[in-house]
């Protein structure tokens, strides 16, 4: 029996997330620490890949510093449309709404915490997105620990499939908006600021200075 405070909660969704909770709680007990650990360990370990790729850009021209700034950037504003959308949806959190799951986390989320859609997935979205469009060779490590890091959250039971789906979707896709948009006018920015930054030097050489 599905006890569900939304009544549009796919019905395909809930039969998943039984499936994935009930095979979790058959695995082995090392599989499902590392799988509560994981799904916060993910996190960390795309923002390390992140920065990697950030620090392959900062010492080229002013659009690959530009791309370095922004991309963190845009994941920032990935996870605050994943808290402003969860805010319209109020979709409770499937271990509270299905009933008679045992789940791997420790705790299920309180109310108010809401499930739709997964800020962790989100944020791993927009992560292994940012990584990829800064270095194809960091980008092409971060993906997969970004799909694992946001299937973990079904797997340990705090999120339906369609909300991690639907959150990696989002956070890939703000990351790449944002920085198709704001790339090129950050490095002209940066570019402008570099030219200002030689005048004085020019002038203390005897230079004309620029116009």
């Amino acid at each position: 029996m599905v006890v569900a405070s939304k009544p549009d909660v796919p019905e395909i969704s809930v039969e998943w997330y039984q499936d994935i909770v009930s095979f979790a709680a058959g695995t082995p007990q090392p599989v499902r620490w590392f799988a509560g650990h994981f799904t916060e360990g993910a996190i960390l370990l795309l923002g390390a890949l992140l920065l990697a790729a950030a620090l392959t850009r900062l010492g080229g021209g002013p659009r690959d510093r530009a791309l370095a700034l922004v991309a963190p950037l845009s994941v920032i504003l990935a996870y605050g449309s994943s808290e402003a959308l969860k805010s319209v949806v109020d979709q409770e959190r499937p271990c509270r709404a299905v009933a008679d799951v045992v789940i791997v986390a420790s705790s299920c989320p309180p109310t108010g915490d809401w499930s739709f859609p997964s800020n962790h997935a989100t944020i791993a979205g927009a992560l292994a997105a940012a990584a990829l469009l800064l270095s194809r060779r960091v980008g092409l490590v971060a993906l997969p620990v970004a799909v694992l890091g946001a299937f973990s959250r079904t797997f340990v039971g705090v999120h339906y499939p369609h909300d991690v789906i639907a959150g990696a979707l989002l956070g890939a896709l703000v990351a790449v908006l944002v920085t198709a948009l704001l790339a090129r006018p950050g490095g002209d920015l940066l570019r402008r600021w570099a030219r200002r930054a030689e005048r004085p030097v020019a002038d203390a050489l005897g230079r004309p200075a620029r116009r």
